[in-house]
Order: C-alpha cells, then sequence, then structure tokens
C-alpha cells in the first residue's frame, strides 16, 4: 500500500534555524517541499550564507575526490574531529593522496604504452641498432598491416627520394612494423610517400614520443620487467593511506554532507530577515516522530499539519508500506515507476502473480530445486553481511538486496517445483522415465472431461508410477486448447481487474472522463470474453441470436456499456474501438504463459530424451555419456531461457495489467527524507 502523507508547513526564528534544521536530520522523517514566490526570499542563498554554502562545498567535494582516489570501502564508524580541524584533516590526507594519485595514472599510462607499442618498439630498436642517435639520418617508423604491400611504399619512395633512403621491416605478430632512413633535410618527403600508399608514421604516445627508439625500448623493456611490482607498492601505500586517514576521512565527509543539506534546506524555504519557513511531507505514521523533534523547541518554532491534497497536488512524494511477504517484490518495482500518491499499489499483485506465473512456466521440479539452491545461497551471502560482486557487469549487489532478491527467487521455486508435481515433470520427462510420475488417461479424463477433452493411451504404451499427472501440458495432442484456456483465464481476470480499478480511482478522484473511459472498456472487454465464450471461438456466430443463452445477454449489455461510454468520452478518446480492440488483443497476451511454458518444456524433454535414449542404446557407458550431455543441455537450454521467463511474466504486468489502471501514465517523486549521515553530531564545535 502507499503509505499516507501528512502536509506539515514549520515556521522558525532565522538565529535557531540551524538548530531546528539539525532536529529535523536527526529525526529523518521529513520530506522537503521547496517554496516558491511569495514576499519572502526564495531560491539561491546570497551574502554570509552564500559564501558559507561555497566553502563547505569546497571541502566537501575535496573530501570526495581524496575518498575516490583512496578507492576504499567506508571503515568502521570514527569520532568526528572538531569542526576547526575539518579543512586539516581532508588537507593531511588529500595532499598525500593526489600525489600517489598522480604516480599511479603515470605508471599506469606508461604500463598502457609497453603493453601496445613495447613489441614495436623492441622490433624498431632492432633494426636502426643505435643509428636513432645519428645527427644527420632521420627515422620515420611506420606499422604495416597484412594487407599492406611494402612494394608499393618502396616505390613511392623512389618517386621522392631516387636512392637517398634505406627500408627495412620486421614482422611483430600478425603486423610488421618498419622504418625509413633518410637525410634529415628530407623526412617531410619520407612521410609524404607514407601518405601517397595510406600510411602513417608511427609515433608513441606520452613521454615516449620523443625519445629515441632504442631509448624507448630501454625503457619499455624496464617497464615490462619493474611495472607490474611498482604497480603493487603503489596499491600497497594507497591502502595504508586509506587505513590511515579513511575513517577520520569519511566522518568529516558526512558531517560536511549534514552541513551542506543545512544550505540546501535553507535554499529551498521561505527566507526574510528574521525568520524561515519550510514545508513538506511527513508519512502520518511519522508524525508523533516530527512532533517529539520540534516540540522541544517551545515556542521558537510554529509547526502545522494537513492533510496532504491527493487530487490536485503531484508533489506528494511516495513510500510503499507492505507486509514481510509483500516487501521484498519492491525489488521487482523498482524496475518501474512509482505509483501516483492516493492512486493503486501494485506490488502486492506482483507479489501474488509474478512468481505464480514463473512457476506455470516453468513448471519443472528439478528446474525448482536449482532456483531454491540459488535462492538459499544468495540469503547465505546475506545473512553474512556479504554483497555480491558483479565486476564483470560493473555492478555490487549489497547485502540487503540479496536478502529480498533471494527471497524472490525462493518464492518463484516454490511455485516451480509445485507445478512441477502437478505437470509430472522433472528435468523435463525424467520423472516419467523412471516411473516416479504417470499419465493415467482415466485420471485425466475424470478431472477435465467437463472440457470436452477426451485422453486416450498411446498405442503400445503403457503408463505407470507413483505419482498420477493432473496437468499432462506435454500431451499436446488433447490437452493444449485445455492449458491455452488455463492461461486466457488469468488474462481475462487480470484485464478486467485493471479497467475496475480504473474505474474506482476516476470515481475517488471525481474525474468523470476517466469513470466513464473504465466503464466503457470493462464492458466492451467483457462483451469480447463473453462472445468468445458463446460462440466457441467464432466457431457458431447463430449463438448472437439465441437469447435463451445468458452469456449472451450480458454480451449485449456490455456492447452496450461500451458505447454509452464512448458516446461520453468520444471527445477525448475518439479512437476508442481501437483501444478495445487491442485490449481484447491484451487478453490474449496471457497465452504466453502457455505458449512459453510449453517450449520450456519441449526443450527440457528433448535434453533429458537425448541422455536416456543413449543409456537405452549403449548401456552402462550410454549412462554416463547421458548423464554428462542430458546435464549440458538442461543447463544450457536453461541460461538460453531464463531472461524470456522473467520477462514475460513482468512485461505482463507492466503492460496488459498495468496500462489500463493508469499507473504508467503517471506517477509520485519517492519519499527521500532530510537524514542525518553523520553519527557523531554532538562533537561538532
Amino acid at each position: 500500500m502507499i503509505n499516507p502523507m501528512q502536509q506539515v508547513v514549520i515556521a522558525v526564528r532565522k538565529r535557531d534555524s540551524e538548530a531546528v534544521i539539525t532536529a529535523l536530520q536527526d529525526a529523518g522523517v521529513l520530506h522537503l517541499k521547496p517554496i516558491t514566490g511569495g514576499p519572502l526570499n526564495t531560491g539561491s542563498l546570497a551574502g554570509q550564507d552564500a559564501l558559507a554554502r561555497r566553502e563547505d562545498e569546497r571541502l566537501l567535494a575535496r573530501a570526495e575526490s581524496t575518498i575516490a582516489e583512496l578507492g576504499a570501502y567506508r571503515p568502521a564508524p570514527a569520532p568526528l574531529p572538531a569542526q576547526g580541524e575539518w579543512e586539516h584533516v581532508v588537507e593531511a590526507a588529500a595532499v598525500p593522496v593526489g600525489a600517489l594519485a598522480k604516480e599511479r595514472q603515470l605508471l599506469q599510462a606508461d604500463v598502457d604504452a609497453e603493453a601496445a607499442y613495447g613489441p614495436a618498439v623492441r622490433a624498431l630498436s632492432r633494426i636502426v641498432s643505435g643509428l636513432d642517435r645519428s645527427r644527420r639520418v632521420s627515422l620515420v617508423p611506420f606499422l604495416l598491416q597484412p594487407t599492406d604491400n611494402v612494394a608499393e611504399l618502396d616505390a613511392a619512395l623512389q618517386g621522392s627520394l631516387k636512392d637517398r633512403y634505406l627500408l627495412a621491416t620486421e614482422p611483430v605478430g600478425q603486423n610488421r612494423v618498419g622504418v625509413i632512413a633518410t637525410l634529415k633535410g628530407e623526412r617531410d618527403a619520407a612521410r609524404t610517400a607514407l601518405g601517397k600508399v595510406r600510411l602513417g608514421e608511427l609515433r608513441l604516445p606520452g613521454r615516449f614520443d620523443n625519445m629515441p627508439l632504442s631509448e624507448a625500448a630501454s625503457e619499455m623493456e624496464r617497464i615490462q620487467k619493474s611495472g607490474a611490482d611498482r604497480q603493487a607498492q603503489l596499491n600497497g601505500t594507497r591502502e595504508k593511506l586509506a587505513q590511515t586517514h579513511g575513517p577520520a576521512l569519511y566522518a568529516v565527509r558526512d558531517a560536511l554532507k549534514d552541513r551542506v543539506a543545512i544550505h540546501d534546506v535553507r535554499a529551498v524555504s521561505a527566507r526574510g530577515k528574521y525568520s524561515l519557513a519550510m514545508q513538506g511531507y511527513v508519512p502520518a505514521d511519522r508524525v508523533p516522530a516530527l512532533t517529539a523533534a520540534l516540540g522541544k523547541f517551545g515556542d521558537a518554532v510554529s509547526f502545522e499539519f494537513h492533510e496532504a491534497d491527493e487530487h490536485h497536488d503531484r508533489t506528494i512524494p511516495v513510500e510503499l508500506k507492505n507486509n514481510s511477504y509483500v516487501r521484498p517484490f519492491s525489488l521487482v518495482m523498482g524496475l518501474m515507476s512509482l505509483p501516483k500518491y492516493g492512486t493503486f499499489d501494485p506490488t502486492w499483485v506482483i507479489a501474488v502473480f509474478f512468481p505464480l506465473f514463473f512457476g506455470i512456466i516453468i513448471a519443472d521440479i528439478g528446474y525448482g530445486f536449482l532456483f531454491l539452491l540459488f535462492g538459499l545461497w544468495l540469503l547465505g551471502k546475506a545473512k553474512r553481511n556479504e554483497g555480491w560482486d558483479l565486476s564483470f557487469f560493473g555492478a555490487y549487489v549489497p547485502p540487503s538486496t540479496l536478502k529480498d532478491l533471494g527471497f524472490v527467487t525462493n518464492v518463484m521455486a516454490a511455485w516451480s517445483i509445485l507445478w512441477g508435481f502437478l505437470t509430472g515433470e522433472l528435468f523435463g520427462t525424467l520423472g516419467e522415465h523412471i516411473h516416479l510420475f504417470y499419465v493415467d488417461p482415466a485420471i485425466v479424463n475424470s478431472l477435465w472431461g467437463w472440457t470436452g477433452i477426451v485422453a486416450e493411451a498411446h498405442e503400445g504404451v503403457k503408463h505407470y508410477g507413483l505419482i498420477p499427472t493432473v496437468f499432462p501440458r506435454l500431451e499436446t495432442d488433447y490437452f493444449s486448447n485445455v492449458a491455452l484456456v488455463f492461461a486466457l483465464l488469468f488474462g481475462i481476470v487480470q484485464v478486467l481487474w485493471g479497467w475496475g480499478i480504473r474505474i474506482q480511482q476516476g470515481v475517488k478522484h471525481k474525474d468523470p472522463v476517466h469513470v466513464w473511459e473504465g466503464l466503457a472498456l470493462f464492458g466492451g472487454v467483457g462483451a469480447l470474453i463473453l462472445m468468445a465464450f458463446a460462440t466457441k471461438a467464432g466457431k457458431d456466430f447463430g449463438q448472437f441470436s439465441n437469447f435463451a443463452n445468458p452469456l449472451i445477454l450480458v454480451m449485449y449489455v456490455g456492447f452496450a456499456l461500451f458505447l454509452i461510454g464512448w458516446i461520453r468520452v468520444i471527445k477525448h478518446y475518439p479512437l476508442l474501438p481501437i483501444e478495445l480492440l487491442s485490449q481484447g488483443g491484451a487478453v490474449v497476451s496471457y497465452a504466453r504463459i502457455f505458449a512459453v511454458g510449453l517450449v520450456s518444456a519441449i526443450l527440457a524433454k528433448l535434453c533429458t530424451d537425448v541422455g536416456w535414449s543413449l543409456y537405452q542404446n549403449i548401456g552402462f557407458l550410454g549412462i554416463i555419456i547421458g548423464v554428462l550431455l542430458g546435464v549440458a543441455l538442461h543447463f544450457f537450454v536453461l541460461a538460453l531461457t531464463l531472461i524470456g521467463h522473467v520477462i514475460q511474466p513482468l512485461r505482463l504486468h507492466m503492460v496488459e495489467f498495468l496500462n489500463p489502471t493508469g499507473f504508467n501514465a503517471e506517477t509520485s517523486p519517492a519519499y527521500n527524507p532530510l537524514r542525518r549521515l553523520s553519527p557523531n553530531a554532538g562533537q561538532v564545535k
């Protein structure tokens, strides 16, 4: 659910403003809203306040850049030095860290240059054999690709220099390096000849550019031998600096952020000569915390609460507040925008249906247990307060996120295992091969015969085992239509539910356009669904005149409701009939649950059947080969299709379900209260 908010206005004497803002930081519940216009000053600070802000921001930037250069994770909390010592603490760290960073940068540039140019430079040094130190001879090195023709270059040089040059090349890897030796005064002519055959002079980077080739080769040789050791020494020095300066530096950095936040609060407040006014929002369940924080100032602070105007105020922040089961699914909601304040929070719907849809698609006990093991692994890391370093993706997942991700994964795994028992699938048909599951046509007919299907035993095949399969989706010759309609039922429920929410929100916000739009499409989509059932998917259009059929009567009522609603909103939505067809397609989109799940089951069946056939045809050796091949195929198929199995349920919720509710049309800012970063505020002097 969306946590209800209260709007609050706070007025304080200017001389007490810093103490009051500090108390608000300690309370950590007030989401500020900028005040604009009016008789008091708003916006950028001026005078002494502006100077103080610039100084704090300068020192904060210096501290943050030093922390970034240290590259250290946050250390354990340290006592905060007195405010007068903050600049000394920052500079004491920044000066050696800056010098070290420059040295590391130069060394890294040398290492990169050696890696890129080292072999070529050493080859060139061998070619010139000390000629690079001659005062009369000039050298022009170049690089040849495998497709370049040395003869063309030689001809171009002959045309420009006649016989007043020497040309030599040497292979380096797949390419070749070469050098032209000519008189000092004819260097430009040699370069021109290179240009004529679309070649360029090889220029070395940085400090190597002006070195003789033999000296550059010698220097790069030294870097190759000692560069890694020197980098390790510098990294060790950086770690020592981080241990020495890191704790105090972080403490000062956090305190500076708190001070800059005080300046930010003043900037978004209304300011007079002697007073300051703030406004913002606080969750209704945290009003007592704000009252307690301000109450200790007595008459020096005045504040007043109002109900947040959800109908007209678009700046009310949103905080989602759900129970312990639903809350971890906010991780999935993070892929979407927040709902608009005063509307519908779909987190609990996603918490119920997203893992259910995933479980129906996977529907395999073996795969489900693999997901369960992965979820337990994530929870184990979170319990040990370990993050997950995904450096190859440039990401780091903190323990709190791992805890939610592990919970969500385990719920998805539980549904996969449950549906695996219903479909009789264990790594595809392995459960059937070992006679753990079996398909009994008599049981299937007793359960699903009312749908019109007739399950028959395959000729010459005897099915037996411990557990009968009650949802045999792999029996495509007779069960596909049942599985398809079962998937479409979710679409019927969710699409109609979405338009029902649209109606409810329209009534709540007194918006007749959205009310009639919702009524029109609720009735129209419902009528299309009833028409499909009554005519047996278009096979019996004679049912249109069968008024004894209650489905037909309700269908006509639905179409009438659509026409009335369309007439009421035709000025705003003239193309509503096209939208109706689109919404009919939205219901059909839920066939993805059936289609993607069936493909997953068929692929898993093929993986297992390949391995099993090897066992049947080869014997004991076939068991070993079959297991290895089956495991490899299952892993490959699961890795190849897993993203789709997750994306499809997400898409059904984000598009087919949430579009009718209006969720994707509007959003609100996230609740971001003013909070203190520094835990040692009391030490500031």
